[in-house]
C-alpha cells in the first residue's frame, strides 16, 4: 500500500507542495490539456482548487492522474472501468469484478496472439515455396477450422514434416517427389 507521503512525493516532488495549475500537471505526465479536462468531465480526477478561472491539482489528484494515465497508456482499461477502480468501495459495481474482466480479457487475447505467433513462425519456416498451396500443416489447421474447430499448432501434437505433401506429391520448394 502506497502511504501518504510516497503518494504525495510521486506527482510533486514534495509532500507540502502546493497544488499546480492544470498545464503544469499535464506537462508533468505528457498529457494535454484536453485529456485532463476530458478526465474531469469524465468524473476520473477533480481538481484540488479553482482560482481566477483555473483549475489546480494538488498531490492527491496528481497521483490520480498518474494511475489514469498508466491504466490508459496500458490499454488495458477502459476509461469506465478505470472510473469503478478509482471509485473504491463506493462504487455500484466491485472494482474488483471490473478489474478481473479485463484479466480475463487479457488472457484471451494473449492467447489469440500467442496462436497468431505460432502460425506466423511456422510460415517463416516453412520450406516451401508457397505454403499457401505445398504446406501439410497449413493444410491440416484449414480443414480443421472448416471442421468448426479452433485449433493451435499444440493442438496437431506434432510439426508435420516439411516434406512432401501427400496431397500434391510435391515436396519442399515445390519439387515432386519420387515417392
Amino acid at each position: 500500500m502506497i502511504s501518504n507521503s510516497e503518494r504525495n512525493d510521486a506527482g510533486t516532488g514534495s509532500p507540502a507542495a502546493a497544488p499546480v495549475v492544470i498545464g503544469e500537471a499535464g506537462k508533468r505526465f505528457g498529457l494535454s490539456v484536453a485529456t485532463l479536462r476530458y478526465w474531469e468531465e469524465r468524473g476520473l480526477i477533480q481538481p484540488t482548487e479553482r482560482r481566477g478561472g483555473r483549475r489546480f491539482y494538488g498531490p492527491e489528484q496528481l497521483h490520480r492522474i498518474g494511475l489514469v494515465q498508466m491504466w490508459r497508456e496500458t490499454g488495458l482499461m477502459s476509461l469506465d472501468e478505470i472510473a469503478v477502480a478509482l471509485a473504491g468501495e463506493s462504487a455500484e459495481r466491485d472494482w474488483r469484478e471490473a478489474v478481473q474482466g479485463r484479466i480475463d480479457a487479457i488472457q484471451e487475447q494473449v492467447a489469440r496472439l500467442t496462436m497468431a505467433k505460432e502460425h506466423l513462425e511456422h510460415l517463416l519456416s516453412c520450406p516451401c515455396d508457397d505454403p499457401a498451396a505445398e504446406c501439410t500443416y497449413l493444410s491440416r489447421v484449414v480443414t480443421e477450422r472448416m471442421r468448426g474447430n479452433r485449433i493451435t499448432p499444440a493442438d496437431l501434437h506434432e510439426r508435420p514434416p516439411h516434406g512432401r505433401d501427400r496431397g500434391t506429391g510435391r515436396g519442399p520448394r515445390g519439387r515432386v517427389s519420387a515417392g
